[in-house]
């Protein structure tokens, strides 16, 4: 059975909490949305036996408390945070990284700011609409969705969001994993950071590609079959992988696959990996 172990590490501004499954080289998994570290438990225990898996939760997020009142969140000072735990737990050798949604942006810069840390990074579906040709309605509705979060609160904001990115069925909560399931009280708690401070900052925040283009054969892009017809969620990672000629892959299910379809999510970015 693989070690399991937690900890904090203190950072400018925040305590982080990470939890670290496994021997070998280390894989980072950096969580998107209001999810946290138990967005990708099922998926750490299966790439446990060939990686030091390490899963964290973002400052301001569940168990990582911010040393200040709730503010606007910075994509570099969350990239900085994600380098601040390679540099702990793989001082000596380059990481496996990937990031999904919000999590693949700051995936992405980190490798745009510091190539030399990172062996392979996949990021699947960052929103970066400003890589899209036609940026102006998705950024307007993630805009929606922040006003709408403030005005009429959580519930609201959610529907609204579910509902622009295309809808998925009710009954679907009921097929979770149980390690969802325990995440799911702490994701609705972390809601407000995610809809009032991360969304519209991070979606909209501009990419480098003259920092990614030297370090684009480190990068795979990647996407959701079930995603194809989502353009703020399938269209960034395209467009990305066109301009800095790196390879898209395709995996299964959407943009929540890594915690609805772990075991298919899992064998997909095995073969990524490489």
């Amino acid at each position: 059975m693989s070690t399991f172990t937690t900890g904090t590490l203190k950072v400018p501004g925040a305590t982080l909490y990470y939890e670290k499954r496994g021997t070998g080289p280390l894989l980072l998994l950096i969580s998107g949305g209001a999810g946290d570290a138990g967005m990708y438990a099922a998926m750490a225990a299966k790439l446990a036996d060939g990686y030091t898996v390490v899963t964290y939760d973002q400052r301001g997020l569940s168990r990582s408390t911010v040393d200040g009142p709730p503010a606007d969140q910075e994509v570099r000072v969350w990239s900085d945070d994600a380098l601040r735990l390679l540099d702990l737990l793989s001082p000596d050798e380059e990481a496996f990284v990937m990031g999904c949604s919000s999590g693949a942006i700051v995936a992405l810069d980190l490798l745009a700011r510091h190539p030399g840390r990172v062996r392979r990074l996949i990021a699947h579906e960052p929103p970066l609409v400003e890589v899209l040709e036609d940026p102006a309605p998705h950024r307007a509705f993630f805009a929606e969705v922040r006003d709408i979060f403030r005005a009429e609160g959580v519930g609201a904001a959610m529907a609204r969001f579910s509902e622009g990115l295309g809808g998925r069925p009710a009954e679907q909560a009921t097929e979770l994993p149980p390690e969802i399931l325990e995440m799911a009280p702490r994701m609705h708690a972390n809601s407000p950071v995610f809809l009032g401070h991360v969304l519209c900052p991070f979606s909209s925040s501009p990419v480098d590609l003259a920092a990614l283009s030297p370090a684009a054969h480190k990068l795979v892009l990647a996407v959701g079959e079930d995603s194809r017809d989502l353009e703020p969620l399938y269209g960034p990672a395209a467009r990305l992988a066109q301009l800095l000629h790196s390879p898209l892959a395709e995996f299964p299910g959407g943009h929540l696959a890594a915690v609805e379809r772990p075991e298919e999510f899992v064998a997909q970015l095995l073969s990524v990996l490489g």
